[in-house]
């Protein structure tokens, strides 16, 4: 049986990057309450940061007056993240694959990518507004 996961904390800011402060602080105070240790805690703070930077940039525009909200959950043995936009959403099962030769020098297209391999669960819901990360640690 799954445990139930509860929502453990949220945060809203303006889409403007420099809040990607306000999200970091937000993973270093979950991770430590939670104990998680140092490797899962690097992958969680590349992952949830990129998806976030993903939502303020391609999202919400930098449109700062629309949101990006966070939402943390938390079962016991796995964490999650939820990363809301206001945006339009975007085509997540036609994502080009940045290590292809054609792609393997671009100098953006990778951050779906990181967090798919950083994580234990990537989801995408909504269209692509709601990207829901996990990762296991117990």
């Amino acid at each position: 049986m799954i445990a139930e996961s509860n929502t453990i904390e949220t945060l809203e800011i303006p889409s403007e990057l420099k809040n990607i402060s306000l999200v970091e602080s937000l993973i270093d105070r979950v991770c430590d309450k939670l104990k998680i240790n140092e490797e899962i805690y690097g992958n969680i703070l590349i992952a949830v940061t990129e998806a976030v930077n993903n939502a303020i940039i391609h999202g919400n525009c930098f449109v700062k007056e629309s949101p990006v909200l966070i939402e943390v959950t938390d079962n016991g043995s796995r964490i999650g993240f939820s990363v809301y936009d206001k945006g339009e959403g975007f085509n997540f099962n036609n994502i080009p694959d940045p290590t292809s030769p054609e792609n393997i020098e671009k100098e953006n297209g990778r951050g779906i990518f990181l967090i798919r391999n950083l994580s234990d669960e990537l989801i995408f819901e909504n269209q692509g507004k709601t990207t829901k990360i996990f990762f296991n640690y117990a």
